[in-house]
């Protein structure tokens, strides 16, 4: 038990932005701690996305920038981790055109304008849907978007193989057990949240975020957490998409 109390925790200190402490004896390099980490990946989208709902709620009054201080808010508790990732893969596809090292520049500290450019276009676009749904008051499409999101994470942490030797330490613990776990445990609390639309955008979003990745992948000649981060923005944005043009 003291591996899943862990791997929650260290899920929460890794994907999000909320406080987290661990004792100086804790080793969290344990394969166990690692694939614990992920099983718990689906809860980090949903309680950022509660904690976002709040916000909303609390600014209901000022009408649209509602939407956006949840939205805004709802990265900043993932650190705009994911939105970091789009401006690396983006100048790393470019530089590939150019006859570059990928996986060099996406190690580079420094980002260039086309980088930029499509991490702010996605963000916009990102945050347009999400005031969107709010408005609307879908909150359900809301939640079950970032619970789906992430299980598509958890498809490709179980079937690609990584060029980051972090991710692959967290790969060797991850067997198909702690996979089905997460989909059983999330999956359900999803039909509770969505119902029957949990189970559309979950048939169309983990396939979409296993086309998005491995085409970044072939794209690029590897797959690496920023590929990861790109492609759980991505989906997301799909996923805003469909639910409100099927819903609304």
């Amino acid at each position: 038990m003291k591996a899943y109390w862990l791997g929650l925790k260290f899920m929460f200190s890794y994907f999000t932005i909320l406080p987290v402490r661990f004792a100086p004896n804790d080793n969290l390099n344990t394969p166990a701690i690692l694939a614990s980490m992920l099983l718990f990946l689906p809860l980090g989208g949903l309680v950022t996305g509660g904690m976002a709902l709040l916000l909303y709620q609390l600014f209901v009054p000022l009408e649209w920038v509602a939407g956006v201080v949840a939205g805004l808010g709802y990265m900043m508790l993932y650190g705009f981790l994911h939105t970091e990732a789009i401006m690396d893969v983006a100048d790393a596809l470019y530089a590939k055109h150019a006859g570059k090292d990928a996986f060099s520049v996406i190690k580079e500290s420094t980002v260039g304008a086309m980088g930029v450019l499509w991490a702010v276009s996605l963000l916009i676009l990102k945050l347009s849907l999400i005031v969107l749904l709010l408005g609307y008051e879908a909150y359900s499409l809301f939640l079950a978007t970032l619970i789906v999101s992430r299980l598509g994470l958890l498809v490709l942490f179980a079937t690609q193989t990584f060029r980051s030797s972090f991710i692959r330490s967290m790969q060797k613990g991850f067997t198909t057990n702690y996979l089905l776990a997460s989909f059983v445990l999330f999956g359900g609390i999803g039909l509770v949240v969505a119902q029957w639309h949990f189970v559309v955008l979950l048939l169309t979003g983990v396939p979409l975020s296993y086309l998005v990745a491995t085409t970044l992948g072939k794209k690029l000649g590897f797959i690496n957490g920023d590929v990861l981060g790109t492609t759980l923005e991505v989906t997301e944005i799909l996923l805003f998409t469909t639910g409100a043009m099927l819903w609304l």
